[in-house]
């Protein structure tokens, strides 16, 4: 039987660790497309973000704009195939019908929520207390990093933290 050359075997393993090292960083730099177009009657928008996440601001949460969040979330949800950023700003909401948490709970109960660190920038307290009910509904272990802000720059604050260092 052939001895093993521990030296081969170690700059080996070296070697797939570097290539996989520099695959994953090659990965993180390709922004994704976006997939979206306003339309009119929806109340958000979404930009991408210099970091490749997502910036989605919310002027409404009639049935229509819930309906293509919700058609939009699922969809990117699908293809999440790396740590990400999102900030959903909802300062100009002034109150979230059961429907909305309903919602934002699947989204958030999606095994690929749990790579995704979402800054939730609200403009008072009663909005504050819908978005933690969506936290504590989601299934544990599948949800994203979330973190509640009234302040959109302590938002992106924490959104600029490594993303290793999730939540």
């Amino acid at each position: 039987m052939e001895s093993l050359d521990h030296e081969k075997l170690r700059d080996s393993f070296s070697f797939r660790a570097v290539l996989r090292i520099a695959l994953e960083e090659r990965i993180m730099n390709q922004i994704k497309p976006l997939n979206w177009t306003p339309k009119p009657g929806v109340g958000f928008t979404v930009v991408r973000r210099d970091d490749g996440g997502m910036n989605l601001t919310f002027t409404d949460l009639s049935d229509g704009t819930l309906k293509e969040w919700r058609d939009f979330a699922m969809e990117h949800l699908l293809g999440v195939d790396r740590r990400t950023r999102n900030l959903y700003d909802i300062r100009a909401v002034k109150e979230i019908p059961e429907k909305a948490i309903r919602m934002a709970v699947e989204a958030n109960s999606d095994p690929s929520a749990r790579n995704i660190r979402v800054a939730v920038v609200v403009a008072d307290e009663r909005v504050a207390e819908k978005i933690r009910e969506v936290a504590a509904l989601a299934l544990p272990g599948t949800a994203s990093a979330m973190k509640i802000f009234t302040d959109i720059n302590e938002a992106e604050t924490w959104l600029a933290r490594p993303l290793d260092q999730i939540p």
